[in-house]
Parts: C-alpha cells; structure tokens; sequence
C-alpha cells in the first residue's frame, strides 16, 4: 500500500514491535521455507549462539534498538518458518468457508484470501492483524477523485461479502467476544462533486465513519451525526483521540496513564486528549 512500512512500523516505539509484512499474493514472506540441508535443531543451535553473540553486544550497547529488534527478527524468522506455511494456507479450508468469504467468486477473492488469512492468523494468537482493502495506485484506491459511483461500487462488492464472512466465522468460532475487529480510513469524501465526466469527490477530514465490531463493543449501535448534508460532524463529535482511547480502553489500557519516553518526553498514546465512547461499550 502507499507509505509501505510506514503503514505497519513502530513509529516511536522499539523496533522490535514493528509489524510483518505477508504479501497478498504468491509467497506471502520471502525464503520462508528453510533449505533441505538445514534441519531445525542445527538451526536452532545457529541461532542460539547468533543471539548470544548479538545480547552480548547489546550489553555493551544498551540503547541500541536496531539490534534489540535484529535479535527478535531473527527468532520471528524462524517461528514462521516452523508455524507460518500452515497457518497462510488458505487452500486447506473446507469448502463452505470459502463460499461463506466469497474465497471463490472472482471479485471477491482477494479481500476473501485476507480476511481467512487474517482469521487463521487470530485463532492461532496472532495478537495484532492489518489488512487493506485497495490503498494502492489511484486506480485500486478508495480515493475516488473521479467516477466516484464506479470506484466505491466496486470496492463495496470486493469486501462486503469477505468481512460479513470473517464475523459470521469469528462470531462461529467464539472469537468474536475477545476481537475487536476496526473498519477505517484516514478521511471521508466531500458532499460536492469534483468536475469531470464521471466526478469524484475530493478528501473529507471533517466528517467520516468507521465501526468496530465484537471485542467488547455494542452490536448495532450508531453513535454521533453529521450536519444535513455530510459535511462536518455534528452530534457527538469523536475525535481520532477519542477513537484511539476507546480502542486502548477496549484493549484493556488506561490511555491516561499508558506512556511511552521518548526523547525526553513521556508520550500519550491519544496525545493530551481523548475521551473513551462510553456508549458504544458492551
């Protein structure tokens, strides 16, 4: 997607929290398969004395957070080597799941592929999972600055389908009370048309909506409003520090209290603001 690993780093955080990246397509993860004349216990000893090496040289070290996160990467590596190429397999599972997703309709299935992945991921303790629906080029974009009807038609039919069936099979499963599943962009559109034989709509930061699902939150709930035609919010305004408190709080964290130093600095999380939605809480 754009930004690439700005999309899933740490941002100010140690780098070790930074997320991995599964292409959607063909090998998910480069040299994931461990080579025929390595078996795991001579890798497993390969790595032990690579770490030991390497935490030897972070004591000397202490604020290197580069090499902190090269230790852990190396142990990732090889805990997806052994776990990972059953867990991304979508193939293996049954029929009725994959109708269920929309894993054999040709418009779908992209999406369908994410969100099975994404579940799997989840039911073996995979604690944070992002998925993207476009966010490319323009063209597979939601940003319709043109033919505005045709662009989010057509991302509604890829995704619909995929994420009524990645609740229903969490909700299945019994998963869906412990994961809270976030729908989001960055800004909605504008209520005017751009000009254009097809028009689009330009960025709308003001006014936009986002929903969670399970994981503590109320189902069929609506909170807040935009003026009468959809250009700013009206009636219980949430800020983005708000809706970044009431994920922590869901997350089992007091955002008033979790901090980070950095630079000399204990960081919010919500900045200096943010209030939970208490009424969108279960």
């Amino acid at each position: 997607p754009k930004g690439h690993a700005a999309n899933w780093g740490a941002g100010f955080l140690p780098s070790v929290y930074q997320g991995t990246y599964f292409r959607p397509k063909g090998d998910a993860i480069d040299n994931l398969h461990r080579p025929k004349e390595h078996d795991p216990s001579r890798q497993r000893r390969q790595l032990d004395l690579m770490s030991n090496l390497n935490r030897m040289d972070l004591k000397r070290n202490p604020f290197e957070q580069e090499l902190a996160a090269r230790i852990e990467s190396f142990e990732l590596a090889y805990r997806m080597q052994s776990s990972a190429p059953e867990a991304l397999n979508v193939s293996s599972e049954p029929e009725y799941l994959k109708n269920l997703y929309g894993l054999n309709q040709a418009k779908s299935k992209h999406f369908a592929a994410q969100c099975m992945m994404a579940r799997r991921l989840v039911e073996r303790g995979t604690r944070f999972v992002q998925i993207y629906s476009g966010g490319m080029a323009n063209q597979r974009s939601w940003d319709g600055h043109s033919d505005i009807k045709g662009n989010h038609s057509g991302f509604a039919a890829e995704t619909d389908q995929p994420v009524a069936g990645l609740l229903t099979d969490l909700d299945q499963r019994g998963l869906l009370d412990e994961t809270l599943v976030i729908w989001a962009g960055e800004f909605g559109r504008l209520p005017v048309a751009q000009k254009g034989g097809k028009p689009g709509r330009d960025h709308n930061p003001h006014c936009f909506t986002a929903w969670l699902a399970g994981g503590g939150v109320k189902g069929g709930v609506s909170y807040g409003e935009s003026d009468e035609v959809g250009h700013k919010a009206a009636v219980d305004k949430v800020h983005v520090n708000d809706f970044h408190a009431t994920i922590l709080h869901l997350l089992g964290f007091d955002h008033l209290r979790l901090t980070y130093r950095y630079g000399g600095r204990d960081f919010r999380l919500t900045d200096v603001a943010g209030k939970v939605i208490a009424p969108i809480l279960a």
